[in-house]
């Protein structure tokens, strides 16, 4: 199974542009810029790689999580992940944080956790992301 995705950068680092497309369509003609990678905090100025890393690691994280989960005889009704993904300029992409808030009916919050890291481990995401320090943070609610 490959998956895959088209850059098209026009101009120099700082001053040029570019577009996003992926083979499912989800990403058509998505901008990206410079100054949405590296200079508005707000996030506002387009896409960048950090924010699409961040998002396939928290929606693989909750894919393998379910699994784990249904496999425990504890479905999931609701897995709420987000990853936030650091990059330091000059030093590179450091690290991935997930935050996880969980609705599971029938689990206890030690439980919980252990399968949660153990879904942090398995997860194909964060095996690709081996040279960054992955963090999770878990709640059960």
């Amino acid at each position: 199974m490959k998956r895959t995705a088209t850059a098209n950068w026009q101009g120099s680092l700082t001053e040029g542009k570019g577009t996003l497309d992926s083979q499912s369509g989800a990403l058509s003609g998505l901008p990206y810029t410079f100054k949405g990678r590296f200079v508005d905090e707000s996030g506002q100025s387009g896409t960048n790689p950090e924010e699409l890393i961040a998002a396939a690691h928290a929606g693989c994280f909750a894919m393998q999580l379910a699994h784990f989960l249904a496999e425990n005889g504890t479905p999931a009704d609701n897995l709420r992940v987000s990853a936030a993904v650091e990059l330091i300029p000059g030093t590179g992409i450091t690290s991935s944080a997930l935050t996880l808030e969980g609705k599971v009916p029938g689990i206890d919050a030690a439980k919980f956790a252990e399968i949660a890291e153990k879904a942090k481990t398995a997860c194909p995401v964060s095996n690709a992301l081996g040279a960054l320090t992955i963090t999770l943070d878990a709640k059960l609610g």
